[in-house]
């Protein structure tokens, strides 16, 4: 993934999804990464182009041990905006995430299209606390609180459940820098958000866990009732690391606040889509990896082809952010199917899966192709996905 220069450092950053979607902007918490979004992101492809970053200090992105504020931090994503030539963005930000977008929204308000704020507060006591924690962090690293950590994160059922998602979270939140770790906790430390609120002009959502410890709800009704245009939403069962834990929910919430806010969020691709348009979008599918061999092994001959598919297919069809990129891939599965396209199946059955295709659903596409397609066709079907996912498959 890619790392540009921002606010004079080294952010870490990844931008993908139909060139001609509007873009959204996420932010993640204090001790994660940009993977924090990893669950979220599928249901938004291909409707949304999905810019994340690592937060300073934090995964790729520079350390800087020095003192800094939530006014630094937003002028770090700004920085990025800036770099990326992106005008107006939606912004969720998720804890430290949403404090971020609190400051953006209010420094920079032309730059903000909507603000999704999940799991957030306008100041968090004491500066006392977060100083200890800092120096903690500092001399054990983050392992030292890693089990309070999840025990405010997670709802208790979710971490008895020990899945994967939260064996990701654990591990990656004891690889965070302690340096990071601790400037950024100064950061929250000396934050009072409060005067700024009236300055945010963006329609606003507030998400809370009914089960928060770390920001319970009546820390997201104290921001409502600081921003006049800002609305409420409380998830019942979710904790504070929400994103994680229900992202389809969080996902259908805040498509729904986009859409009912601002008309149909989806655009349609208009007019020739060049070239290098079309690759982005078929690399942000399909692979940079392969999407480079194609074009390598193209030669003179072929490269015609490669332009007109690049274009056409990638840059017209699956820039069409009417359609999202789980519907079109479930679309290009089927009729391969019924095709017998073997090799076309097979390309594009990983990056279903990416684009929001669960396990279960891809069963019930395969059984229904096999009514409507063939019982031969569906029953290659399966052997295909066998060959391709092996022990993926339960």
């Amino acid at each position: 993934m890619p790392i540009c220069t921002a606010n004079k450092i080294q952010i870490h950053y990844e931008l993908s999804g139909p060139t001609h979607a509007p873009v959204l902007m996420l932010s993640n918490s204090l001790g994660t990464t940009m993977a924090m979004w990893d669950a979220l992101v599928p249901h938004l492809r291909g409707r949304f182009r999905v810019l994340r970053y690592d937060m300073r200090g934090h995964g790729q992105t520079e350390v800087v041990d020095k003192p800094c504020t939530l006014d630094d931090l937003a002028a770090d994503a700004l920085g990025l905006l800036d770099a990326l030539g992106l005008r107006k963005v939606h912004f969720a930000g998720l804890s430290l995430g949403g404090m971020v977008g609190q400051t953006l929204a209010a420094r920079a308000p032309e730059r903000i299209a909507s603000l999704t704020l999940m799991a957030t507060a306008a100041q968090m006591p004491t500066r006392e606390s977060w100083a200890e924690r800092a120096a903690l962090v500092r001399k054990s690293g983050t392992a030292a609180i890693l089990d309070a950590t999840m025990g405010r994160w997670f709802t208790a059922p979710f971490v008895a459940a020990q899945s994967p998602e939260l064996q990701k979270v654990r591990d990656g939140f004891v690889a965070i820098d302690r340096v990071g770790y601790a400037v950024c906790c100064g950061a929250i430390g000396v934050m009072d958000l409060h005067p700024l609120l009236a300055k945010i002009t963006a329609p606003v959502l507030v998400v809370a866990g009914r089960v928060d410890p770390a920001t319970p709800v009546h820390v997201a009704q104290d921001i409502c009732d600081h921003i006049p245009q800002a609305e409420l939403l409380v998830l019942p069962q979710a904790s504070h690391l929400l994103a994680v834990e229900q992202p389809a929910a969080v996902a259908s919430h805040l498509l729904a606040f986009l859409d009912r806010h601002h008309g149909t969020i989806a655009q349609a691709a208009t007019g020739a889509v060049d070239f290098e348009t079309g690759v982005r979008n078929r690399k942000a599918v399909l692979g940079e990896a392969h999407v480079e061999r194609s074009l390598a092994k193209a030669g003179a001959f072929a490269m015609p082809f490669q332009q007109f598919i690049s274009r056409m297919a990638w840059g017209e069809i699956w820039g069409d952010t009417r359609l999202p990129w789980k519907t079109r891939s479930i679309i290009v599965l089927s009729m391969m199917v019924a095709l017998h396209r073997e090799e076309e199946f097979k390309l594009h059955l990983k990056p279903a899966l990416a684009n929001g295709l669960q396990i279960d659903e891809l069963q019930a596409l395969l059984l229904q192709t096999s009514i409507y397609g063939g019982v031969p066709a569906a029953n290659a079907a399966f052997r295909w996905v066998r060959e391709v996912l092996g022990d993926e498959l339960a």
